[in-house]
């Protein structure tokens, strides 16, 4: 993955159970890529109109910060737990967790996060700006922590999906496991959007022309990645529905933040927003232009 020289994995906390587990799951993928770790609270009461979390309650506003660094000193009890030789930096920053995270993801080599936290300062729609906005691919801590099942990305052709499947392949190729690479569709004829001459596509049915396109986004990718086994799925159906039944056996899906249109669905567009929400292992959502950085 190409990034930013020196760029740390960053963990988004806010004193959440699942906040924390997304803390054991960044400092592991900083391990994995000899990177380190950055922990950040985004700070943002009173300004922000939510409830608080429990403890911050009845806190005075000279207390917040007092709680927020106790997060922080938890987070890094915990990162050190799983990854103990990782370097590991934390930072409490003002302002809206989403628009937060954003801005230090223009530095970070990934951004993890918790599909929701407490009292509103992680939760799901913060999850779903930062996979529509982050400069880094955003990985979403959510259903089961599994350390074995393979890596499944979500595969329909395009740039971004492209992107995606390297991301996966290099996923796999560090967890020492296998790659599913799945592409799901619909039964729209893609004949339309295809280049290639009506004379030569003959009577190539769907389904081939389906494989076709797997085939053709694994060339290459999977070739620098020799040690990863690889399992092709087409499937008909709907993609966000296809891995979410995927994702009861993954460690991890991959997906781009959105694809071919109505081929099939826009990841993210609707298949993202289905599996940041449903699926039952994390989610990694790779934006295409943060695959383009240079280190």
């Amino acid at each position: 993955m190409t990034t930013v020289a020196g760029a740390a994995v960053v963990v988004g906390v806010d004193g959440s159970s699942r906040s924390m587990a997304a803390v054991e799951v960044a400092a592991a993928e900083a391990a994995r890529r000899h990177r380190p770790l950055r922990i950040v609270h985004a700070l943002s009461w009173p300004a922000l109109q939510l409830p608080l979390p429990p403890g911050l309650a009845e806190a005075s506003p000279e207390a917040v910060p007092t709680q927020a660094r106790a997060y922080l000193v938890e987070a890094v009890q915990r990162a050190g737990e799983v990854a103990p030789g990782v370097p590991t930096t934390t930072e409490l920053l003002s302002g809206p967790p989403a628009a937060v995270l954003t801005r230090v993801s223009a530095r970070a080599e990934m951004l993890v996060v918790g599909e929701h936290g407490q009292g509103g300062l992680l939760f799901g729609s913060v999850a779903r700006h930062l996979a529509s906005h982050s400069a880094c691919p955003v990985l979403v801590v959510r259903g089961e922590l599994r350390a074995t099942g393979p890596v499944v990305a979500g595969v329909d052709g395009s740039a971004r999906s492209a992107d995606a499947l390297e991301l996966a392949l290099e996923e796999a190729a560090l967890r020492g496991t296998s790659l599913v690479a799945l592409h799901a569709w619909t039964g729209t004829d893609r004949t339309e959007l295809d280049d290639e001459p009506a004379a030569s596509r003959g009577t190539r049915s769907g389904e081939e022309q389906e494989q076709r396109v797997l085939a053709e986004a694994l060339a290459g990718a999977a070739d620098r990645y020799p040690d990863v086994p690889v399992r092709r799925q087409v499937v008909r159906g709907h993609a966000g529905a296809l891995l979410g039944e995927w994702s009861h056996l993954a460690q991890l899906v991959v997906v781009g933040d959105h694809g071919s249109g109505g081929l099939t669905g826009h990841l993210l567009g609707s298949v993202g927003r289905h599996l940041i929400f449903e699926a039952d292992c994390p989610t990694m959502v790779v934006r295409s232009h943060a695959r383009s950085r240079v280190g």
